[in-house]
């Protein structure tokens, strides 16, 4: 295998722990400067066929962070596939979140990633997002 594939790969894993800092600080910009300007959110488990636009998906995340006081995501990535500047990732989940009422949630799932390099930097093209146990 390549230098060069597996420094794509290894900007890649980075790019799903900064998304998963972004969720655990809170922090709309780390976690917004994971997606390109015309990135594609799915989850269909909450009934929405894609969030599209970076500022879009940004808003909804905060929407959905509002709801919940404490949240915690960790992820790991699966399989890698990188071709040129474009890539397919799948990583897992695993998540604990707390609602406003107390209800405690915690979900494992699997995300399916497309990811393109913009000006050297690899960002989330498109995530979709299914819910493997728990809720």
């Amino acid at each position: 295998m390549s230098e060069l594939l597996e420094d794509d790969k290894s900007a890649i894993r980075s790019l799903l722990e900064r998304y998963c800092d972004g969720v655990n600080q809170r922090d709309a910009d780390i976690w917004g400067s994971t997606w390109a300007d015309n990135a594609v959110w799915e989850l269909p488990h909450l009934g929405m066929d894609g969030i599209q636009g970076r500022t879009a998906i940004v808003s909804a995340w905060k929407d959905a962070m509002d709801l919940f006081p404490f949240v915690n995501m960790m992820a790991m990535p699966g399989e890698i596939l990188v071709e040129s500047d474009r890539a397919r990732m799948r990583s897992y989940t695993d998540e604990v979140a707390i609602s406003e009422d107390g209800t405690e949630l915690r979900p494992r799932g699997q995300y399916d990633d497309e990811c393109i390099k913009v000006a050297g930097e690899w960002k989330f093209s498109r995530r979709t997002f299914k819910v493997l146990f728990g809720e």
